[in-house]
C-alpha cells in the first residue's frame, strides 16, 4: 500500500492556484468525499451569505455618517423606503423594490420643485439591496474617495438618499423626482459564497422611471477584498465626466480607464498553455 493512502486528505495538484482566487478549487478529497474542513468552510460561507441577505440596514446612523462625508450636499441625507414594506415582501416582489412608497415620493417632490430652475448635476443614492452589510462596510469609505475626485469640479449635489428595501431601479425614480441630471446608486450586491459584503455602483444619465439596465453603467465588487475604493472612485469619476460631457450612459458609454492588456504579436499564455 502506498504511503499517501494512509493520509486522511489527498491533495489536489492544482493547490498552488488557490493563491490567485477565492473560488473553491483544489480542495483535495477524503476518500471520495470533500474534506471535513472544506465542507465546514462552505457551510460557514453559506450562512454568512444568508445572514447578509436578511440583515436590516441601520439607515439613520448611516445617513449621519454620509452627511459628514459630503457636507456640500444640498441638504442633510434623506432616509427613504421602497414600496416593499418589509424584507419578506422585498424578496418575493422585486418590482416593489424598484419604486418608492408614497411618503418617500412626497418627501422628494419638494426638493424636485426646488431644483426645477437649476437642476442638480448628481444624485447619490445608497440602497441596501441584497446585502446591507456591504453598504454599512463600504458606502462611506468609498464616497470619501469619490469626494476627492469631485472636489475640484463644479458638481451640484442633491441631498444624499438612503433607501431601505430597494433595488437598483429605485434610483431612477429618486433621480427623476430630485430633478438630477445623473444618478449613482450604491447597492449591496447578491452575496456570493466568498463575498457577502460586495457593493455595486450604477450610473444613469437623465434617470426616469421605466429605464432598463441598458441605460446604466455598472462597477461591481467594490470592497477591500475586491475592487479597491480608490480604483472604483477613479472609474466612476471618469464615467461621470464622460456621461456629463456626452449626455448619455449605459451601453453607449464605455469604460476606457483601463487599457487593453494588448497582445504584441505573441499569444498570451495561461497556466495550461505557455506562451509561444
Amino acid at each position: 500500500m502506498r504511503q499517501e493512502d494512509h493520509k486522511p486528505v489527498t491533495a489536489n495538484p492544482w493547490s498552488a492556484l488557490r493563491q490567485f482566487t477565492d473560488a473553491r478549487i483544489a480542495l483535495g478529497r477524503a476518500g471520495v468525499s470533500t474534506p471535513t474542513q472544506a465542507h465546514l468552510d462552505f457551510q460557514l460561507a453559506h450562512a454568512q451569505a444568508r445572514d447578509a441577505v436578511h440583515l436590516a440596514l441601520d439607515a439613520a446612523p448611516l445617513a449621519r455618517t454620509l452627511d459628514a462625508v459630503f457636507p456640500e450636499a444640498a441638504a442633510p441625507s434623506l432616509v427613504l423606503h421602497s414600496a416593499a414594506e418589509n424584507r419578506r415582501t422585498y424578496l418575493q416582489r422585486p418590482d416593489l423594490g424598484r419604486r418608492l412608497d408614497a411618503a418617500s415620493r412626497a418627501q422628494l417632490e419638494a426638493y424636485g420643485a426646488h431644483s426645477a430652475q437649476r437642476p442638480y448635476d448628481l444624485a447619490l443614492v445608497v440602497v441596501d439591496g441584497l446585502s446591507a452589510l456591504a453598504i454599512e462596510k463600504n458606502a462611506a469609505p468609498f464616497l470619501a474617495c469619490l469626494r476627492t475626485h469631485l472636489a475640484a469640479e463644479s458638481w451640484s449635489l442633491a441631498p444624499l438618499c438612503v433607501v431601505q428595501q430597494g433595488r437598483v431601479a429605485v434610483g431612477d425614480e429618486v433621480g427623476q423626482l430630485l430633478g438630477a441630471k445623473a444618478v449613482v446608486v450604491l447597492i449591496g450586491e447578491r452575496p456570493g459564497l466568498s463575498s457577502p459584503d460586495s457593493m455595486g455602483l450604477y450610473l444613469t444619465w437623465m434617470p426616469r422611471v421605466g429605464l432598463t439596465d441598458a441605460s446604466r453603467n455598472c462597477i461591481s465588487n467594490v470592497r477591500p477584498a475586491g475592487l479597491a475604493y480608490e480604483d472604483a472612485a477613479a472609474k466612476l469619476h471618469y464615467l461621470l465626466g464622460q456621461s456629463k460631457q456626452r449626455g448619455l450612459s449605459g451601453v453607449e458609454l464605455k469604460d476606457e480607464t483601463v487599457k487593453p492588456s494588448g497582445l504584441t504579436g505573441q499569444r498570451a499564455g495561461n497556466f495550461l498553455l505557455p506562451p509561444d
